[in-house]
């Protein structure tokens, strides 16, 4: 029988696999803490989560806007992934000091380097308001003036939260709708760079290794939050002063062994775990594919030009990296939905909880339409998803010329107002001029105008002709289908393809000239087509909204005994596993770590993805490894089963100590189908070893300053049987 279907039958009897889940940490105590106990987890609920004392959720932060990070000394210096500190290296760097290449490390607080716009997010509390919010709905709201109620109790609930603290609050939605929680957070927005090693390091393998095991990367980065001198969050200035957090992880030198706790807390981004059959089947045939063939597309036209200049490599490297992270993610899930039959599988609880429903006339009543209204919805959206993905993909984020030009609707929205305010006027062009300033510093105009040609032309080619702006359709039969052409005429004539002339006009800005520019005309024409388009779906979604909704409120009634997690939605969430190895199919195994020996053996010259710095086969070839070595070997990467997704980067791999052992950067290939269904057999968390990370610091780059920071620890263990017992009390290395 196959694994998968094993899982399902396992759920329905409430037996969920210790490692599944992305559990809210104030519920910790009541659902997972016996659990956790037994895997060998030695805090107290209290030592994990706590308002009124420091706990380990104080030494986690949602870093920037998409990642997590860890505060690791009483100075607010933050571990983070390289990929994650990976804009900010960029931003600093140039021809003449190519912190990519070389890498960076400040050897003192005066050499760190600040980063415009670059915050740190910290919890401070969680509060269960879904009685508050559900008491101002009811059954016979659409579900239109469902969405805006909960926004304006939401509203009213985050103003109370934040009146005089200067804290950020959200009102985040749980289990589709039936449930909500209050986030409180404080905002520093004064986070400089550290450190960070050379791509070669800590981007090692790069797209070849991505989201692949065994891997050798050292993906680490290191920045500092600081506050002002009474300790609050402020804009960066010269008199702020290092955060003295509430807490800071302790850091172990211990290593890890197979069967070894591991426990992770970040900020998990988003997850479709309760998604349906058509769900799923619109992820393998129509939304996946098309965003892979548009990246790739878009990957291979910077990849070429990337080559030809250092220069442009600079410029587009962070572009490029995030472009094909989720290229090659959507490549995978496709690949595992179809390996591990998701898609029959959610068949299979479709068709339990319909057997379910229909055995009651009052729970038929209330659920009788769910599975109906998911057919009919998605047969009405996927007419649309195609062209959905191309306005995103393609359009408004495909050529740079567009992208730039869709900013300045507000503007243009604003100048149009019966009354405009001068105040509004002013901050928007305050905006549109740092968003130039970012633009321009990292824009290449003959790369765009590629980008800009090939986005075109698979539009028009892809998207469904009815779908189509009828002015671009006509403009490309002019042209005789000469892209090309179109593509120069827009780069010269447009004020969007040169940096003064954008400026100038932020300067004084005029409605009529922007409304005869070519690129802005251009995407408005794909933005009202778009809007259009979409009103065709809008009772589809809204049938769509209230099927979720209802029907994980009726999973949930039918089985009483299950421990439900919510999906992932940006919020603080723990997972817990164990250190582990796997078997990716018959006849393989991969063991649960790999050391420095593969990034030697993988070592290739002439391709830029597996240089090695030659000081770091130095180090290898003296087996200079210092105290972070084990048994001859420097250990690099490990695996552990704990359930992560996109936004765990970064995340702080703990032990049953509460001690740092590593950093989650990677889900593995097998498991791409992760967050749609989970695969305890194969699912694994790729995480640097806090020991590489630390050698990588000190023996190769020579920042003692910052291991005489850390608060370093050695808690030996000792195997008696399934038991982990700690042979030592924390030991805390003086430097």
């Amino acid at each position: 029988m196959r694994k998968s279907i094993i899982l399902f039958f396992l759920l329905l009897s409430g037996m969920v696999r210790a490692d599944e889940g992305m559990w809210l940490p104030i519920f910790i105590e009541r659902l997972n803490y016996v659990d956790m106990q037994k895997e060998g987890l030695k805090l107290t609920p209290e030592e994990i989560y706590s308002v009124n004392h420091s706990s380990l959720k104080d030494a986690i932060i949602q870093f920037g806007n998409g990642c997590t990070g860890e505060v690791i000394s009483n100075q607010g210096l933050v571990l983070t992934n390289h990929h994650c500190g990976y804009g900010a290296i960029q931003s600093h760097s140039t021809v003449d000091h190519d912190y990519l290449a070389d890498g960076f490390w400040a050897m003192s607080m005066k050499e760190e380097l600040p980063n415009e716009g670059l915050t740190a997010r910290f919890l401070v509390r969680i509060e269960d308001v879904t009685k508050r919010v559900l008491e101002g709905l009811n059954d016979q709201m659409t579900e239109t003036e469902r969405a805006d109620k909960i926004r304006q109790i939401s509203k009213t609930i985050t103003d109370e939260a934040d009146k005089g603290t200067g804290y950020q609050s959200r009102v985040a939605s749980f289990y589709e709708g039936n449930e909500f929680y209050l986030f409180v957070y404080e905002v520093f927005r004064d986070v400089r760079l550290v450190g960070a090693p050379p791509s070669s390091i800590g981007k090692f393998g790069a797209d070849s290794d991505n989201w692949m095991w065994p891997r050798h990367t050292g993906d680490f980065s290191m920045f500092r939050v600081y506050a002002s001198p009474d300790g609050k969050p402020a804009d960066y200035s010269v008199n702020n002063v290092p955060l003295k957090p509430r807490h800071h992880l302790p850091v172990s030198t211990a290593g890890v062994e197979k069967g070894d706790f591991a426990m992770i807390m970040g900020y998990p981004g988003s997850t479709e775990r309760y998604t349906t059959s058509w769900g799923v089947d619109q992820a393998i045939n129509l939304y996946n594919p098309t965003v892979v063939n548009i990246r790739a597309k878009k990957l291979a036209i910077m990849r070429a030009d990337m080559d030809a200049s250092r220069d442009i490599n600079i410029k587009y490297a962070s572009k490029y990296a995030s472009i094909s992270n989720y290229w090659k993610y959507y490549i995978g899930q496709t690949r595992g939905l179809k390996r591990l039959r998701v898609f029959e599988d959610k068949q299979q609880i479709e068709a339990d909880f319909d057997k379910w429903v229909n055995a009651s006339p009052d729970r038929k009543a209330k659920y009788g339409k769910v599975l109906p209204d998911f057919a009919e919805a998605f047969k009405i959206q996927n007419e649309y998803i195609i062209q959905r993905v191309y306005y995103s993909e393609a359009m408004t984020r495909g050529a740079e010329i567009m992208s730039l030009a869709n900013a300045f609707n507000m503007l243009a929205n604003e100048m149009k107002a019966e009354t405009p305010s001068s105040d509004k006027l002013a901050k928007i062009k305050e905006n549109l001029l740092k968003y130039s300033e970012r633009h321009f510093k990292n824009y290449n105009l003959p790369t765009d105008k590629k980008l800009f040609t090939a986005m075109i032309q698979m539009y028009y080619e892809n998207v469904p002709v009815g779908q189509q702006p009828a002015s671009f359709r006509a403009l490309v039969e002019k042209s005789k289908h000469n892209y090309a052409k179109i593509a120069a005429t827009m780069f010269e004539k447009s004020m969007f393809s040169d940096k003064a002339k954008v400026d100038a006009f932020i300067a004084n800005p005029n409605l009529k000239k922007l409304e005869k520019d070519p690129a802005f005309k251009f995407v408005r024409a794909f933005n009202v087509k778009f809007t259009e388009n979409q009103k065709n779906v809008d009772a589809a979604n809204e049938m769509l909204e209230r099927s979720n909704r209802l029907f994980i409120a009726g999973l949930r009634e039918m089985q009483p005994d299950r421990k439900f997690y919510p999906d992932a939605n940006s919020t603080m969430r723990l997972t817990y596993g164990k250190v582990l190895d796997y078997y990716p199919a018959d006849g393989i195994h991969f063991d649960y770590y790999t050391t420095l020996d593969g990034v030697m053996e993988k070592e290739d010259p002439s391709n830029w993805e597996f240089v090695v710095p030659q000081k770091l086969k130095d180090l290898y070839n003296a087996k200079d490894y210092g105290m972070y070595g084990m048994n001859g070997e420097m250990p690099v990467c490990f695996l552990s089963t704990n359930d992560i997704t996109g936004g765990n980067s970064g995340s702080p791999v703990i032990n049953g100590n509460g001690e740092l052992i590593g950093l989650a950067f990677d889900g593995n290939w097998e498991a791409m189908s992760g967050d749609i269904a989970f695969e305890p057999e194969l699912q694994r968390t790729i995480n640097v070893d806090i020991r590489y990370v630390l050698f990588i610091i000190d023996k190769y780059a020579g920042a003692k300053n910052i291991i005489n920071e850390l608060t370093l620890v050695n808690n030996k263990k000792l195997k008696t049987g399934a038991e982990n017992m700690s042979n030592t009390s924390a030991i805390e290395i003086a430097h």
